[in-house]
């Protein structure tokens, strides 16, 4: 394959690693593994790249409608359910499980519509691109989840200043909890598989990590409350409601970043330095190369130089052809490729 830069003399050999393994040399056998990684993504043609890609959603279709419309329907059905175990227990605990378990179908239906409108954006509409709908639909969903968290706070410290009251040991709200722990680590696991593939499924599967909790100890402080003492049920109420706004709250600046422009992984500018580098012969040096997030997907902006007797028919050409063979990758939404003679001039697009 083509290597200008000779980078595959300096993929480390099985051996090497393995011999590092054994000497315990953890933090070395994890460096040049990742060495490895990243120079065989670099040699490896923008096709192929493509190709994967394409190969890899093919594969994971289905898995991840499975886990998009079984997490919708496990969530209606395990909102009737909560609501009853809430009601019926008188529990607060119970009722932040509850209130969590009734908002999650909305926000599945609102993640889901959001997805759907990225699929189908009217590009005349939204030139960019519609990839900022998913992360505007994961601000919204954990946006819920956080003023949810917010009104329990309140209820928890309304019980707390009015002092001790008697509770009993609801049984069967209990084992609603119980099973709705179980039907959440189910789905906890299945997204967790994929999480990586799609960002709907990530978002699915940080909600069922943060459930797994919920309704874990809101069935401890549950009973807790009931047998050992009083406070524990709404002091455990207040303890699920701040760990609700703090992990939402990590999601939703995480997707702010995106909306903002936040840089790509490093890996990922490198990769698309060296294609364009490497792209053609006409190419003499790349001036810049930036990509930055356009919501979950990047915008790639190159700046080439050739040298100045280039015909411009040939300059726009394999401009041309360098941007459409970017805009192909999975991960790009737009790419800009900008052609000059020579780099003593200020970088373009700043103030």
């Amino acid at each position: 394959s083509h290597d200008p830069l000779l980078l595959r003399d300096r993929v480390q050999t099985d051996e090497h690693l393995s011999e590092l393994r054994k000497r315990k040399k953890k933090s070395l056998h994890a460096l040049y593994s990742r060495q490895n990684q990243q120079i065989d993504d670099l040699l490896k043609h923008i096709d192929d790249h493509v190709r994967e890609a394409e190969e890899e959603e093919d594969n994971n279709r289905l898995a991840i409608k499975i886990a998009i419309y079984g997490s919708l329907a496990a969530n209606c059905v395990l909102a009737i359910l909560q609501l009853y175990a809430a009601i019926s227990s008188l529990s607060l605990s119970i009722f932040g499980t509850a209130i969590d378990s009734v908002f999650d179908p909305a926000a599945n239906l609102i993640l889901w519509w959001c997805h759907k409108k990225a699929q189908r954006v009217d590009y005349k509409q939204y030139p960019g691109g519609g990839s900022k709908f998913e992360s505007i639909g994961d601000i919204v969903y954990s946006g819920i989840m956080g003023a949810v968290s917010l009104i329990l706070v309140a209820f928890s410290i309304q019980d707390l200043a009015r002092g001790e009251s008697d509770k009993e040991l609801h049984i069967p709200a209990l084992v609603v909890v119980c099973i709705a722990f179980l039907t959440k680590f189910v789905l906890f696991a299945y997204c967790f598989s994929i999480r990586g593939k799609n960002s709907q499924v990530r978002v699915l599967w940080e909600d069922h990590r943060n459930d797994l909790f919920i309704n874990g100890f809101g069935a401890f402080t549950s009973a807790a409350g009931a047998k050992i003492a009083w406070f524990i049920d709404p002091l455990g109420a207040l303890v699920i409601s701040f760990v609700l706004i703090f992990t939402w709250g990590h999601t939703c600046v995480g997707h702010f970043k995106h909306l903002a422009g936040q840089a790509a992984p490093r890996e990922f500018q490198n990769l698309v330095t060296y294609k364009a580098m490497t792209f053609a012969d006409q190419i003499t040096a790349i001036d810049s190369c930036v990509a930055y997030h356009n919501g979950p997907n990047y915008t790639v902006e190159v700046d080439l130089v050739m040298d100045g007797e280039t015909p411009l028919r040939v300059a726009h050409d394999v401009s041309q052809a360098l941007q459409d063979k970017l805009e192909e990758l999975p991960q790009v939404d737009r790419a800009f490729v900008h052609v000059d003679h020579e780099t003593s001039h200020k970088p373009e697009h700043r103030k």
